[in-house]
């Protein structure tokens, strides 16, 4: 990856903007049940304060990171068309002959069978080629190939 801003693709941003509205909707139910710190309690009172208390820090650090991911991409612009980035469709032609389209993304997404994350080892192999390349990658049966036939950015054809 570089070291400048990357860009991510539109389900990428969408994935982010639902675990942030997720994060923000739980962030909001803890708060509720933070109490007063003037109201004495048990030592189990207490325990189950810090807790949530806790609970409460950790979602916050969760919302910044995503909305500076968020922000990190705007400022990133449109992926690539030319070199295989985060937000990438990669057009690809496997070691076994078989070609498919996969897009590169940063959260792996059950809805969406083409994804393939960027820290994979597929998907750290293609990142930063361009058309015409060749990339070896680790697989559980051993390492094998796959011909880089396209780079285009999301919605693009492969």
């Amino acid at each position: 990856m570089t070291t400048g801003p990357e860009p991510i693709s539109e389900a990428a941003r969408a994935a982010l903007n639902r675990e942030l509205s997720e994060l923000r909707a739980e962030r909001a139910r803890v708060a509720a049940t933070l109490g007063d710190a003037d109201e004495p309690g048990d030592q189990a009172d207490q325990a189950d304060e810090l807790q949530r208390a806790t609970e409460a820090d950790r979602l916050d650090r969760r919302i910044e990171e995503i909305e500076a991911r968020l922000r990190e991409a705007s400022d990133a612009g449109a992926p690539s068309t030319g070199t295989i980035g985060v937000g990438s469709t990669v057009g690809v032609r496997f070691g076994d002959g078989t070609e498919s389209t996969v897009h590169i993304g940063e959260l792996a997404d059950a809805d969406d069978p083409g994804l393939v994350t960027a820290d994979s080892p597929l998907g750290r192999a293609l990142l930063g080629h361009t058309a015409g390349d060749t990339v070896a990658y680790a697989t559980p049966l051993g390492r094998t190939t796959a011909v880089v036939l396209s780079v285009g950015a999301p919605g693009g054809g492969s």
